[in-house]
C-alpha cells in the first residue's frame, strides 16, 4: 500500500512544499528512508514507531519505505515525525486516504504519542493558504502561531486525538484568530531592555541624533568615555521608532519561528526586535551559518535594532561581515549543502571609547594609553565599515550638576510622534517602504536636490575634508531626513550644516 502526506521543508524563512510518501511492500522488516534526511530525520523511525505503539498501533512485519520528495532538497529537523506516522497509518489502512489530502501536517512526536513543538510554523502556514489548502495540522504549542497567517488551523495534543479527527470520530475545533492588529497598537514601547529617553540627563546633541537616526532609519555610532550614556541612548532607540506594521511584524516573527525563538501564548513579535550579542560572538553568530543555514543575530535585529557595544572588541571578520546586509538589506549563507538568504533590514547603533582606556580628550581625567595602543585600537575599525555609517556622535561626559537634577528632556511618544510624521513624509514622497537611508542613484538626485548656496556648503567641505562617495551620498540622506523632520519641502543649508556635522562630529580612535 501506498500513501501520501504534504508538510514542508524551509529555506531560509520560506517554506517549500514536501510530499512524504510511505509505502508497505513485501520483504524483510525494515524502514527505509530516502531523500536526503538528516540525522535528525532519520532519528525519527525510532520515535514513531515508539509513537504508534504507545497510541495502540503496531508496525506490521513489512518492508517499509519513507521517501521525502524532492529528493534532491536537503530535510533537517523533527518536523517530519507526524507526517511519517500518519502516512504509515494510511498505507497500513487505519487511516481513509482522502483525509489527508488537502491538509498540511507538521510536528515532532514524543515516544508517548504526545505532539511537541516544532520551529518554522508560521512559513508553513502562508505556504498552507497560499497552495489553498484546507487545513494546516500541527503540535497544540504551535497552534496560536500558525493561526497568525488566517487559515484554518487544527491543533491536537496527541497522535490519537488527531486520528480520531482524521477518522471523523471526534473533531476537533479550529484555533480561534486572534486580532494581532489590536496587539500590535497597545503594545508598550518601554520596559525590560527599552528604556525612555525621559531618563536620559544631557546629551542633547546625542538625542537629536537618536531622533534624526529614527525618522530617516539611519545607522549611528557613538563615542565617548565610560559611563557617558551611551548604552542608555542605545536601548531608547527602539522606543522612538514607529509601530510595526503587521505586514512587517510576520516577517519578523517568521525569521524567530525559524530560529525557534518564539513564544507558544504570545507567538507574534510586536515590538521591534533590538539584539545586542556580546563582543565575544563570532562571524557565525552575526550573520548566521551551520549546516543547514540559520539566521543570525542580524536577521534576528530585521526590522529592529543591532546594538553592538564596545565594537572594536568585536572580531574583525565578524565586524567586515556586516557591510553586506548593511548595504543590501538582506545576507546570504552558502554551504556545502545549501545556499539561502535570510532578511537582514535593521539599524546598525555601535558605541566605542576613544581610546583604550576610554578617557582620551576627557576634560578632567587623563589618558594613559600610548600612540601605538591608540593606532592599535584604531586599526579595529576599518574605513569601508565606518563609511557605511551615517552619523557618527560624540558622548562628552555628563557634568555632576546635571547628573544631580532631574531629567528634563522630552519622552520617547513625544519623540516618536515627530518621527512618525517624518517617516509619513518619506514613504509617500519616496514609494512604500523606502526610507531616507534606502534611497539611492536617480531618486536621490531628485528627492535631495540642493540649492546654490547648499551645494556650495557640500563642495567645500567634501574638499577639505575628502568625502568619499559614498559619504557624499549619506550626508545627502541624512540632510533629507533632518529637512523631513522639520517638514520642509527642499534641503536648506542649515539642513545640510547639521548633516555635515553628524558626519564629522564624533571623537573615534585614531581621530584627532
Amino acid at each position: 500500500m501506498l500513501a501520501r502526506v504534504d508538510t514542508i521543508a524551509l529555506d531560509g524563512i520560506r517554506a517549500i512544499p514536501v510530499e512524504v510518501e510511505v509505502d508497505l511492500g513485501r520483504g524483510l522488516p525494515m524502514l527505509n528512508m530516502v531523500g536526503l534526511p538528516d540525522g535528525a530525520v532519520r532519528e525519527a523511525k525510532d520515535r514513531v514507531r515508539a509513537a504508534l505503539k504507545n497510541s495502540g498501533v503496531q508496525l506490521p512485519a513489512r518492508r517499509v519505505t519513507i521517501n521525502l520528495a524532492p529528493a534532491d532538497l536537503p530535510k533537517e529537523g523533527s518536523g517530519y515525525d507526524l507526517p511519517m506516522a500518519l502516512g504509515l497509518l494510511a498505507a497500513m489502512e487505519l487511516l481513509p486516504g482522502e483525509s489527508l489530502r488537502g491538509r498540511l501536517f507538521l510536528g515532532e512526536l514524543a515516544l508517548d504519542g504526545r505532539l511537541k513543538p516544532v520551529p518554522g510554523c508560521l512559513p508553513a502556514a502562508m505556504l498552507a493558504k497560499e497552495l489553498g489548502m484546507t487545513e494546516l495540522i500541527v503540535p497544540l504549542a504551535n497552534g496560536v502561531e500558525g493561526s497568525l497567517a488566517g487559515g484554518r488551523v487544527v491543533a491536537p495534543e496527541t497522535l490519537l486525538e488527531l486520528m480520531r479527527h482524521l477518522n471523523g470520530e471526534k473533531l476537533l475545533d479550529p484555533v480561534p484568530p486572534t486580532d494581532w492588529r489590536k496587539a500590535l497598537e497597545e503594545e508598550p514601547r518601554s520596559g525590560g531592555s527599552i528604556r525612555d529617553l525621559a531618563d536620559v540627563k544631557g546629551q542633547e546633541h546625542a538625542r537629536r541624533a537618536l531622533e534624526v537616526a529614527a525618522a530617516g532609519g539611519h545607522n549611528l555610532i557613538m563615542s565617548g568615555p565610560p559611563g557617558s550614556g551611551k548604552t542608555l541612548l542605545a536601548r531608547c532607540l527602539p522606543g522612538i521608532l514607529p509601530a510595526l506594521t503587521i505586514e512587517d511584524a510576520l516577517e519578523v516573527t517568521a525569521i524567530h519561528s525559524v530560529a525557534g525563538r518564539l513564544e507558544g501564548r504570545s507567538p507574534l513579535v510586536t515590538r521591534r526586535p533590538f539584539r545586542t550579542p556580546h563582543h565575544t560572538s563570532s562571524h557565525v553568530a552575526l550573520i548566521g551559518g551551520g549546516g543547514i543555514p540559520r539566521p543570525g543575530e542580524v536577521s534576528l535585529a530585521h526590522r529592529g535594532v543591532l546594538f553592538l557595544d564596545e565594537i572594536p572588541e568585536f572580531g574583525r571578520s565578524a565586524l567586515e561581515s556586516l557591510r553586506e546586509p548593511l548595504e543590501a538589506g538582506d545576507v546570504g549563507i552558502s554551504r556545502a549543502a545549501r545556499s539561502t538568504r535570510f532578511p537582514a533590514r535593521f539599524q546598525l547603533v555601535s558605541a566605542c571609547n576613544p581610546c583604550p582606556c576610554g578617557f582620551r580628550g576627557h576634560p578632567q581625567r587623563p589618558c594613559r594609553c600610548s600612540s601605538i595602543q591608540v593606532e592599535r585600537y584604531a586599526s579595529r575599525l576599518s574605513g569601508p565599515l565606518l563609511d557605511r555609517i551615517d552619523l557618527h556622535v560624540e558622548v562628552p561626559p555628563v557634568p555632576p550638576e546635571t547628573l544631580a537634577a532631574l531629567p528634563s528632556g522630552e519622552s520617547s511618544a513625544m519623540v516618536r510622534q515627530r518621527v512618525t510624521e517624518a517617516r509619513m513624509r518619506q514613504l509617500a514622497r519616496n514609494g512604500p517602504g523606502v526610507l531616507n537611508a534606502d534611497l539611492d542613484g536617480a531618486p536621490l538626485d531628485r528627492f535631495a536636490a540642493l540649492d546654490g548656496e547648499s551645494r556650495e556648503l557640500l563642495l567645500m567641505a567634501s574638499r577639505k575634508l575628502c568625502f568619499s562617495a559614498r559619504t557624499h551620498n549619506r550626508i545627502l540622506k541624512v540632510s533629507r531626513t533632518i529637512a523631513d523632520l522639520e517638514g520642509a519641502e527642499s534641503i536648506a543649508a542649515g539642513h545640510l550644516a547639521e548633516a555635515i556635522q553628524f558626519r564629522m562630529g564624533g571623537r573615534f580612535p585614531g581621530s584627532g
